[in-house]
């Protein structure tokens, strides 16, 4: 088993390398640093001073800044969503799936400058993240208040029989009536889950329940326990669930292991407080109680819980009691004794842990079955999971960083060499992006893979300073299926989505931007992109606050058209958020065209010989039959022969195989 623990000491010690590409000194020549030169030469670099510092504040009328990208559509939430928290998005055909506190909808995108609500399906729970395979859907539940019904209300006392923690699985063969199929009960719910379709096993999917709620009594559900493994061996935590399920008869799913992946780690080292966080901590907590808002600590910062999560648990509080109406002075006075406790159990905080003072739990398990992995952002670590069992994952890698707060969640890089951590430092409804916050905190940090080992490279932060009242923090993204690179578009919550080029690893560029000004100009109301993806052509974007939105990528010396149109011929047929699909090119002419574009952008060949390239190109493609394949193997042949002499060797030679693959399938 290899462990790896990133140290302070030697981030230091990279840090005079990358603070001499900031002033321009002469470093090894990358493909990236090429690229940001060029992008100089033609003033595309990111407009300066930058736009979205200075917003206007607004729910529905903030200021917005934009750049490399369209903003397609902006869909409202529907009524019953319209003041719900939204959470994350999955795809299936043209639907897109987006799950809520008050529930999930289902919009239909084919037209994605009007997306039309198909479903709305009010049930309420939190947090509802959602997973769609074939005909069926999957929804994470782990508040105390889901109801198995899904009726509005909430759940009455310590122990019920009507509670729903774990996973709730429909049938949505007919779209506008989904009928309840299976509900799966985990001993700490579900606040995410990952969908795994195993490539050897057409009868079954498998899902992977990463649960964060305290462990429920026994009373409630048999077989929990709290106890640490050392006293039982049946103990809940330290543990995550495969729940499998028959294609065939999906209300046969069950949980059918509990594999151990945290055993033997230990409590990794951590930062404190930012500069800023001690500046404000003291004005949050004044703050808060002249106005009678709620706040806790959490991972050594004060935070003020949002409003409308603050009004939705004491709405509980009340139901509780069996009262109605508003909250009472007495109720508030109740749910602030116990909140604090609350955020503890629910973050694992102050748990029996035994002689592993390591995490108990995962956030999310990012699936890559192509390569026979999964990345688990595991609390204080990144793991590195063998999946080739899907019911026996093994931890084979392990790492640390003590820049990071809460490992939050993972994305692998298309060929499985290089693997992205977010850190969700101050638990998402922190300010985290403040221009005092340091840029190694709330950022991703990106590893390189080989031989199961994960070596650190470099962090990506958004490089825009967001308000005291924004909260922000690296969260949820993909890749984007430019060939020949690695582009990931990444939602930073009230930061907006930041669209960035990690090919290079050590120096990653943001590369296109969307934000909007705050939801509040005084206080902080949690909102912003939860999370945005990637699909058939699309940028989808998960909106807190404010609904659905959809962007396309827009050409710029730093992404071509003929790259944008390459991506557009990776299509899916369905996305879930932890499910990664390996993306695969057809031959085709827009991807010699993108590969053309990159030789040039890394100075492949003299310009002479790329006009004769392109002009080929676009003399084959009027060409039919026989003599197209004919012209394109021609050129292959010639690229072929300038490889070896060629700056950029390697990008020649993909683009020679391209042209070769196209030729063969004419």
């Amino acid at each position: 088993m290899s462990e790896l623990s990133f140290t302070a000491r030697t981030r230091r010690a990279l840090r005079p390398a990358a603070l001499a590409l900031a002033l321009g000194a002469v470093l090894a020549p990358t493909a990236l640093t090429a690229q940001m030169i060029r992008a100089k030469s033609v003033g595309t670099m990111p407009p300066s001073p930058d736009p979205r510092v200075g917003l206007k504040a607004g729910r529905w009328d903030a200021g917005e800044a934009i750049w490399n990208l369209n903003l397609v559509s902006a869909t409202r939430p529907s009524d019953k969503f319209t003041d719900g928290v939204n959470s994350d998005i999955a795809f299936n055909g043209t639907r897109v799936f987006q799950g809520s506190f008050n529930g999930w909808q289902i919009w239909d995108i084919a037209n994605p400058k009007a997306p039309t609500l198909v479903t709305a399906y009010y049930c309420p729970g939190s947090q509802s993240d959602v997973s769609s395979y074939k005909n069926l859907l999957f929804v994470s539940g782990e508040g105390n208040e889901g109801r198995l019904d899904c009726a509005p209300g909430g759940v009455k006392g310590a122990v019920s029989s009507e509670r729903l923690k774990g996973l709730r699985i429909f049938d949505i063969t007919d779209i506008h009536n989904p009928k309840p199929l299976a509900t799966v009960q985990t001993c700490r719910g579900s606040h995410t889950h990952s969908l795994l379709v195993d490539p050897k096993d057409p009868e079954n999917v498998y899902v992977y329940i990463s649960g964060s709620a305290p462990v429920r009594p026994d009373a409630e559900l048999p077989g929990c326990v709290s106890a640490a493994p050392a006293t039982n061996p049946n103990s809940a935590l330290f543990r995550i669930e495969v729940i499998k399920v028959p294609l065939a008869h999906p209300e046969q799913a069950a949980i059918v292991s509990s594999p151990r992946i945290f055993n033997d780690l230990t409590k990794p080292e951590t930062h404190g407080l930012s500069v800023a966080d001690k500046e404000d901590a003291e004005k949050m907590i004044a703050s808060a109680k002249a106005r009678g808002a709620f706040y806790v600590s959490f991972n050594g910062n004060v935070q003020v819980i949002p409003d409308q999560f603050a009004k939705t648990r004491l709405d509980s509080v009340v139901k509780a009691r069996g009262g109605t109406g508003d909250a009472t002075g007495a109720d508030s006075a109740a749910f602030r004794a116990a909140l604090q406790a609350m955020v503890d159990r629910m973050m694992g905080q102050g748990e029996t842990r035994g002689p592993r003072p390591g995490p108990t739990q995962c956030h999310d398990i990012t699936l890559y079955p192509g390569i026979g992995y999964a990345g688990g952002a595991c609390e204080g670590y990144g793991l590195l999971l063998d999946i080739k069992n899907p019911t026996a994952p093994v931890r084979i890698a392990a790492v640390s960083d003590s820049n990071f707060s809460y490992w939050h969640s993972a994305t692998f890089n298309n060929d499985g060499s290089k693997v992205i951590f977010t850190d969700e430092w101050g638990g998402g409804m922190g300010p985290k992006c403040r221009a005092s916050d340091p840029k190694e905190w709330g950022a991703d940090a990106i590893f390189t893979l080989k031989d199961g080992k994960m070596e650190f490279q470099g962090y990506y932060k958004l490089p825009a300073a967001q308000t005291s009242t924004e909260n922000c923090v690296a969260h949820n993204g993909s890749l984007s299926p430019i060939p020949g690179r690695d582009l990931m578009v990444q939602a930073w919550y009230q930061g907006g989505v930041s669209v960035f080029d990690f090919s290079d690893p050590r120096h990653a560029m943001e590369i296109a931007f969307h934000d909007r000004g705050p939801q509040d100009a005084e206080h902080l109301q949690l909102s912003g992109s939860w999370s945005v993806y990637w699909y058939n052509g699309n940028i989808v974007s998960s909106e807190i606050g404010r609904g659905l939105d959809i962007f396309e990528l827009t050409p710029s010396a730093l992404l071509t058209q003929n790259e944008i149109d390459a991506a557009k011929t990776v299509k899916y047929e369905y996305l879930n958020a932890q499910g990664q699909p390996q993306m695969k090119w057809a031959p085709s002419f827009a991807l010699v065209k993108a590969y053309t574009d990159q030789v040039e952008r890394s100075a492949g060949l003299p310009t002479t010989r790329l006009t004769a390239v392109r002009a080929a190109i676009a003399s084959a493609e009027k060409l039919s039959g026989a003599a197209r394949s004919k012209a394109l193997h021609s050129l292959g042949g010639s690229l072929d022969k300038d490889v070896p002499s060629a700056g950029d060797s390697d990008r020649v030679k993909v683009l020679a195989v391209a042209v070769h693959a196209l030729a063969s399938a004419n």
